[in-house]
């Protein structure tokens, strides 16, 4: 018997033998870099002349390896090798058998903790709390979609007749295509990739070039716990060559993605177009950006408030997808949460995430999204009055110090754009109604959060806030699988609701199979 699903617990670097052992695990990831990881086709490992540089974004001087990458004749391989695996193999599996080593792989990534989370601080600049609830957020994955792979594995009851038997299976699909992003580097790519898997699937995995090596990790993993070879094979490379080619495959049955609105779109487009040899539609499981917004009530605690919005704006430098990029305050407190969100951003500090001391902001992602956050600020110059930080240093790394621009037009860009950065706008409205209005002008409709004692405007605000995930009285990022189900409406993307009940099913197809007597 499985043991009752519990969200797996976070490490208190205030105790010092949990603080030393991430410290050592640090030294041991820096005594590996340099190393060459192959690509995993079919289980066997193949090493390209052709590879991507990863490097640490704190510091571009150091690299910690070379990724092999795939080509389209690799990719053709590989789904080949997929779709062989699947036919004959791994979509009649006993999906015990396919649960029992999710809970196996969750349990070596426990054990393996600190070298994973060590890893995504040198990988991603994730500071120290973030990166260990990267970790944990794979481990739930892990976890919660074995259980539910064992909920629905016997199908869903439905009426008989006294002449005849009914039953509704789920069965898998086919060969997916996994495109995990750099943000949340292990937790979305091991859960897009297990759920997937679970679910009787084939898989093709290819991770964002940024943070590649962390998903080889994840693939050591999965093979030690009992994976046969060729159910998940590791392809990456260059989206417009591999990713494309593969969106476009007649063997590719679903595409599951998580990154930007332009690409996710892209994709959408692409994988609606029926290809010679191809006798399905492709499904999508999209999971696009966000322009999030916490809404201030003038019946607010307004030190949470100040307190959610610089957390949820700055934490891993604003680079999530649910990210508080605006605020919406009451004109009656506006200046009191103004002010207060300038001294808490003033006190921030950015800094190489190594150190254990810059507990909060490390470096953005790479130069092409430094340049973008730099450019969007220099907007925000000419649309709001910046408040605190506007500066960046890309010397080292790519640094960009916390952002915040007052008085800003609901309708400005950087109101409506997604930045994907360490900038927070913040804007005002007359009442309740209009606070409720200026959240919902945009494209976007993943998360937002309201802070008020007002208990008819919560309410209000549950029927009337256009977002997948709503908060009420803390900040809008930070859902927990199995407690807070994750996505969003409107062009956030699918509202697929990764980490809920209903998330596996999307890999599946529902048949009926129907005896008479």
């Amino acid at each position: 018997m499985v043991v009752p699903y519990k969200h797996e617990p976070f490490t208190d670097f205030s105790v010092e033998t949990n603080k030393q052992k991430l410290l050592d695990a640090l030294k041991e990831v820096e005594e590996g870099y340099g190393k060459e990881y192959p690509l995993i086709i079919g289980g066997e490992r193949i090493m390209t002349e052709d590879k991507i540089k990863v490097v640490n974004p704190a510091n571009k001087d150091e690299v910690l390896g070379y990724v092999s990458k795939a080509n389209k004749e690799l990719a053709d391989k590989a789904i080949a090798v997929a779709n062989e695996t699947f036919e004959k193999k791994w979509r009649k599996s006993d999906p015990v058998f396919r649960a029992d080593i999710l809970f196996r792989a969750a349990a070596i990534v426990r054990r393996r903790k600190a070298e994973f989370t060590a890893h995504i601080i040198k990988e991603a600049g994730k500071p120290w709390k973030e990166a260990d609830a990267d970790i944990a957020e794979g481990i739930d994955f892990l976890e919660y979609y074995g259980r539910q792979m064992l909920r629905i594995k016997d199908g869903v009851e439905v009426e008989s007749r006294p002449i005849e038997n009914n039953r509704f299976d789920y069965i898998p699909l086919g060969v997916g295509l996994v495109i995990s992003p750099w943000n949340f580097l292990f937790a979305i790519m091991t859960g897009t990739t297990v759920a997937a898997m679970v679910t009787g699937n084939t898989v093709l995995l290819k991770p964002a070039s940024a943070t590649p090596i962390i998903a080889y990790k994840l693939m050591e993993v999965l093979e030690e716990a009992g994976m046969p070879a060729g159910v998940v094979n590791y392809i990456p490379g260059p989206g417009s060559e591999v990713g494309d080619h593969l969106v476009d495959h007649p063997k590719t049955r679903f595409v599951s993605f998580t990154g930007s609105r332009d690409v996710g779109t892209r994709i959408f487009e692409r994988a609606a177009v029926v290809h010679e040899g191809q006798k399905w539609l492709k499904r999508t499981i999209i999971e696009m950006g966000g322009k999030d917004t916490i809404v201030v009530d003038k019946e607010a605690d307004l030190e949470l408030a100040a307190q959610s919005i610089v957390q949820s704006a700055f934490g891993f430098s604003g680079q999530k997808c649910s990210a508080c990029s605006r605020a919406v305050i009451h004109e009656d407190v506006y200046d009191q949460v103004k002010d207060r969100v300038v001294e808490l951003t003033n006190e921030l500090t950015v800094g190489n995430t190594s150190d254990p001391s810059n507990i909060y902001m490390g470096p953005v992602i790479d130069q092409a999204a430094y340049d973008k956050i730099m450019s969007y600020i220099q907007i925000g110059k000419e649309e709001g009055e910046l408040l605190a930080g506007g500066t960046g240093d890309d010397t080292t790394g790519w640094f960009v110090q916390p952002t915040v621009f007052g008085n800003v037009d609901p309708k400005a860009r950087i109101m409506q754009e997604e930045i994907f950065g360490p900038v927070v706008a913040l804007s005002k409205g007359k009442d309740f109604d209009e606070l409720i209005d200026i959240a919902n002008n945009t494209e976007y409709g993943l998360t937002g959060a309201v802070i008020t004692n007002n208990r008819e405007h919560l309410e209000q605000a549950r029927e009337d806030f256009m977002v997948g995930n709503l908060y009420f009285n803390r900040g809008c990022t930070a859902a927990i699988v199995g407690y807070q189900p994750f996505g969003g409406f409107n062009m956030s993307g699918t509202d697929s609701k990764a980490g809920g009940p209903d998330y596996l099913i999307q890999h599946m197809q529902g048949k009926t199979t129907s005896e008479q007597f």
